[in-house]
């Protein structure tokens, strides 16, 4: 992968995941992409479009998120906490390293996603003693 897109809010969701999710098929795409990223250090645009792990995601209807709203939030909180623009371009390795220190680190989590089905296992893998 010498390049791709990536929805901003993913950055926390990738960096929490651990063999689950909505679907196997999801799960299995979650793993590669993740192993892509920490293999090669992609140079990432983050847009708040559909990206490749979305194209498994079973809120995905032709295209289409049916959580579209939500997560235009999610990516609009992470956007404006890592003080960058919709179609900034960052390697993987640099994004990890702004989402800790704007975000993790000073326990932000709460303001963008606690409305996310998977935020009660983020929020325990963020704990400062976890």
């Amino acid at each position: 992968m010498s390049g791709c897109e990536l929805r901003p809010h993913h950055a926390l969701c990738i960096g929490f995941f651990h063999g689950k999710g909505y679907s196997e098929g999801f799960a299995e795409n979650m793993s590669a992409f993740i192993g892509t990223l920490r293999t090669s250090d992609p140079l990432l645009t983050l847009r708040s479009v559909p990206d490749p792990l979305c194209g498994s995601c079973p809120h995905n209807r032709s295209g289409i998120c049916d959580s579209a709203d939500k997560v235009a939030r999610y990516d609009a909180a992470v956007l404006r906490l890592l003080a960058l623009a919709d179609g900034a371009a960052l390697h993987w390795s640099e994004l990890t390293a702004r989402t800790h220190e704007r975000i993790l680190a000073p326990g932000r989590l709460d303001e963008i996603c606690r409305d996310c089905q998977w935020h009660s296992i983020c929020s325990e893998q963020n704990r400062p003693d976890a």
